[in-house]
C-alpha cells in the first residue's frame, strides 16, 4: 500500500522514477513536443502530490498517473492558448528521441503520430505501455467497446499511413 499523504515525497520519487518515462511518452504522443510533455510530467506529478490517495500497487498508481496525464494534455489541447500557438514550420520533422528504434518501428512511430489524438492515445497505451483495453478504457474513460473501436481504426489509418510513399502514391504490395 503506497499513502501518499503519510510519504509524499517517497510516492513521488517512486512515480517518477518508475513511470516519468511512460507518462513522458504519453504526453508527447497528445502534444508533439518535448517541453510541453515533461510540463505535463510536472502537473502529474504536483497532482499526486496533492491527491493524498492511497494506492494499493503500482499498476493503480500508473494508472492512475496516465489518466490524469491524458486528462491534463486534453485540457491543454482545448485551452486557447494552445490554439493560438504558431505551428511548426513546413517540412520540420518531430524527430523520434528515441535512437534504439529501427527504421521500421520509427516509421510506425511516424505513422502513429501522425494520428489524430482519439486514435493516437488509445494506440499509445495499448501498444506502448501494453494496457488491455479493459484498462484503457477505465484510463481514459471510455466504454470498452468504444476504445477497440478506435484502435481499429487507429490500425487502418496507420496501415494506409504505411502504404503510401512521401509522395502520397501507393507503394507496391
Amino acid at each position: 500500500m503506497m499513502d501518499v499523504a503519510a510519504n509524499p515525497s517517497e510516492v513521488v520519487e517512486l512515480a517518477l522514477n518508475h513511470f516519468g518515462d511512460d507518462i513522458l511518452r504519453l504526453a508527447f504522443s497528445y502534444l508533439k513536443r518535448r517541453e510541453d510533455a515533461e510540463d505535463v510530467v510536472q502537473d502529474t506529478l504536483i497532482r499526486l502530490m496533492r491527491s493524498g490517495g492511497e494506492f494499493e500497487t503500482e499498476e493503480k498508481l500508473k494508472a492512475w498517473l496516465l489518466h490524469v496525464a491524458a486528462n491534463l494534455c486534453k485540457d491543454i489541447l482545448k485551452s486557447s492558448v494552445w490554439k493560438k500557438q504558431a505551428s511548426l514550420p513546413e517540412g520540420y520533422d518531430v524527430a523520434v528521441e528515441d535512437d534504439s528504434l529501427t527504421e521500421g518501428e520509427s516509421d510506425v512511430w511516424e505513422a502513429v503520430m501522425t494520428l489524430p489524438d482519439k486514435y493516437r492515445s488509445v494506440v499509445h497505451l495499448y501498444y506502448y505501455e501494453d494496457y488491455s483495453t479493459k484498462e484503457i478504457a477505465q484510463i481514459l474513460e471510455k466504454r470498452e467497446s468504444s476504445v477497440r473501436t478506435l484502435l481499429k481504426r487507429g490500425r487502418e489509418k496507420i496501415k494506409q499511413y504505411l502504404e503510401k510513399g512521401e509522395d502520397g502514391c501507393e507503394q507496391g504490395v
